[in-house]
């Protein structure tokens, strides 16, 4: 009887995830000259399972590919090959090839032949030539290759997913930074156009091919997308049979060669009068997206306290059954008129509420355990980390250590999933922006290797997360000055240290003077902003010219659950999340002004802050021009503080979080829903839509 393989499939890649971050976490604490045989053996082993279970499971490139690296490994263990800086940053190149190559596999997708074959001649040529040699005769990258001043021609796939645009990612601002590599040509396909009657505004139907025409490298094209990478379909090919050129020729098109074209749907008659963009004739098969890891791993204490809870609950139950049938028999004595049964039904009484605050702790129990099976340290964002830290340093030529603290502490595993890209990108912007180059930290006093700190703690119902550097700071002149140039501010405004040091998460804003394949295109700080706010977190900046800067986010600890403020608008139960609360208080008329007509401040310790009624927003009638002794909830939003007006205050509470989107439509001032105790639904505020529509309504009045 034949053995179906695939089923094992799921935890062999789990596994050899799992044994390439051992890999990569040794081989960045490996001291280069003899090194330490513990620690490579450590990585000797895991890549020997890795082959192992490839061989086993019939993923023969994989094995074939790890029996080089594993061959290189144990010269380095017997000693016949002492450990060298080239050879250990050769196996973390090769780390990543095994990774794109296990994705390939589990996923069914296709990976870069030319990228494993030039990794294969460096590991080769380590072996076969020594180190020295083969950094001297190192291959150059298949397909990838450009020589120096001749224009070489890339072909450029990009389709975006329809909710692209939601994130704040803006494909023009990606067509502007590849004109900075070359010269680029677009055709785009109208095809996914829908009729303008079926439009939704916010989402997008375009797809481009672009032709790209200069001294570039791809990897300073993926660059561009990097921050889409999962929001569209990409494909980047360098078309062989397009002439090379040289830059600066009398020649300024491109020589490219043209697609074999198919027929297609043209666009409705009504838009092809104004569409002067030319369509794509040829559109290609989306690539396979990657599968999630649906399982996760839970330690056997977790599972043996949940086990303890649920017997705990059935006891709990047991005596509530036993107290309401003692109260079934007690009520036909009762209703014989037995005087002695009034005190019996007292009694049962009192073991009945005993009994349902018994049945209320097991519950909350339960839930906190459950909720624990879903934890994950923090650990597992934390450890790729030293990887990047690694590698940037030394593009940047910058000395670079990293510290991490409170890699235990726990956060929820779709949290976890989605904290990863922003939390890489603010570490890749202290790196390039933070932190100075030897010689300017030498001559500022300072040591000549820069500290980074990770750092993560619970910080009541939240997890804090910080960015620390010993860098030079945000330079607030240069800053605001981009700003001004840039339209976001006027120059007439006055801004604090904070709200200056807050313009580095506007849309586009970037003060690097040079692009570079790190940073300087302006298509990530709004967007790290955006993905914390989905998560219904926060992240602001502190920063002092010369000293460093701190990024803080705080992350709610799970999405499944939402520590709330009740509050009632229009005879309505809303909830406010706590976590965007700064206080509540009675509204003094005193301290009340108006300014640019009706727009409504509050002086709050010598601080103005906006007013918004939260009848207003929602389109109900407000009928109060006095807010004095009225309730307002202070909220922080995008790091300064708001008042809503509200009509009630209710009690605290913890809410389970329904998706509104999913079960009815996206809206706008809404972020979910929960049920209620007294079984009534209760939308859950977005703090931040809220302003968006307050602003909205200001601009049309």
């Amino acid at each position: 009887m034949s053995i179906d393989m695939s089923q094992f499939h799921e935890a062999f890649f789990e596994e050899s995830f799992e044994g390439l971050e051992i890999m990569e976490s040794e081989l960045l604490t490996l001291d280069v000259g003899e090194g330490d045989v513990e620690i490579i053996n450590t990585i000797f082993r895991a890549a020997h399972s890795i082959k192992g279970g490839a061989g086993t499971f019939g993923f023969m490139n994989v094995s074939e590919f790890t029996h080089v690296m594993e061959t290189l490994l144990d010269e380095m263990r017997d000693g016949s090959r002492d450990v060298t800086q080239y050879a250990v940053d050769s196996l973390l190149g090769s780390i990543d090839v095994l990774r794109a190559m296990l994705e390939a596999a589990r996923d069914n997708g296709d990976v870069d032949e030319g990228m494993v074959a030039e990794r294969y001649a460096i590991l080769n040529n380590i072996l076969n030539k020594g180190d020295e040699a083969a950094s001297n005769s190192e291959a150059e990258p298949v397909g990838a290759a450009v020589t120096p001043g001749i224009a070489q021609v890339w072909q450029i796939s990009f389709i975006p997913h329809t909710d692209l645009l939601m994130a704040g990612n803006d494909p023009v601002r990606m067509f502007r930074a590849l004109s900075e590599l070359g010269e680029v040509q677009a055709t785009v396909d109208l095809a996914k156009l829908l009729p303008f009657n079926e439009l939704v505004p916010e989402d997008l139907y375009l797809c481009w091919t672009v032709t790209l025409a200069g001294d570039t490298l791809k990897a300073d094209i993926e660059e561009v997308f990097e921050w889409v990478e999962d929001d569209c379909d990409l494909s980047i090919t360098l078309l062989d049979d397009a002439e090379p050129r040289e830059l600066g020729s009398d020649n300024d098109s491109p020589v490219v060669s043209t697609p074999p074209q198919e027929e297609i749907t043209p666009p409705p008659a009504s838009l092809k009068a104004e569409s002067t963009v030319p369509v794509m004739e040829n559109s290609p098969t989306k690539p396979k997206k990657p599968t999630e890891a649906a399982s996760i791993r839970v330690g056997i204490d977790k599972v043996d306290e949940i086990i303890n809870l649920v017997g705990e609950l059935v006891i709990t139950q047991s005596m509530l059954d036993q107290a309401g049938d003692d109260l079934e028999a007690n009520a036909e004595l009762s209703a014989s008129g037995d005087s002695a049964s009034q005190k019996i039904n007292a009694d049962i009484l009192l073991r009945l509420s005993k009994g349902l605050a018994q049945l209320e702790r097991n519950t909350r129990e339960l839930q906190d355990g459950v909720m624990r099976i879903r934890m994950l340290p923090i650990s597992f964002v934390f450890s790729r980390m030293p990887r990047l830290v690694h590698d940037l340093s030394s593009k940047l030529d910058k000395k670079i250590e990293l510290v991490v603290h409170g890699e235990e502490t726990e956060l929820d595993k779709t949290v976890m999933e989605n904290i990863g890209d922003p939390l890489v990108h603010l570490v890749r912007n202290a790196l390039d922006h933070g932190v100075e180059i030897p010689e300017v930290r030498l001559a500022a006093g300072k040591p000549e290797t820069g500290i980074l700190n990770l750092n993560a703690y619970h910080q009541g119902g939240n997890v804090i997360i910080e960015i620390k550097d010993d860098g030079a700071g945000i330079n607030k002149k240069k800053v605001l000055a981009k700003a001004i140039e840039k339209g976001i501010v006027s120059s007439h405004d006055k801004l604090s240290d904070d709200e200056v040091n807050n313009l580095i998460f506007a849309p586009g804003f970037s003060t690097a003077d040079v692009v570079s394949d790190v940073s300087g295109r302006g298509v990530g700080m709004d967007v790290v902003k955006t993905s914390i706010n989905k998560l219904g977190g926060r992240v602001v900046v502190q920063s002092e010219e010369g000293k460093g800067s701190v990024f803080t986010i705080r992350l709610p600890l799970t999405l499944a659950i939402l520590d709330g403020q009740l509050v009632t608008v229009g005879g309505e139960s809303y909830v406010v999340p706590l976590i965007a609360i700064i206080e509540s208080l009675q509204v003094d008329r005193a301290q009340i002004n108006q300014v640019a007509g009706k727009a409504e401040v509050y002086k709050l310790r010598d601080e103005y802050i906006p007013i918004i009624r939260a009848r207003s927003v929602f389109g109900l009638d407000d009928g109060v021009d006095d807010l004095h002794e009225s309730l307002m909830v202070i909220v922080e939003v995008d790091g300064a503080p708001v008042g809503i007006i509200v009509d009630e205050l209710q009690g605290q509470q913890q809410v389970v979080i329904k998706s509104l989107e999913t079960n009815y439509r996206k809206v706008e001032t809404m972020s979910g829903a929960t049920i209620l105790g007294d079984g009534t639904v209760a939308l859950i505020w977005d703090v931040n839509g809220m302003v968006g529509v307050h602003k909205k309504k200001s601009h049309k009045n």
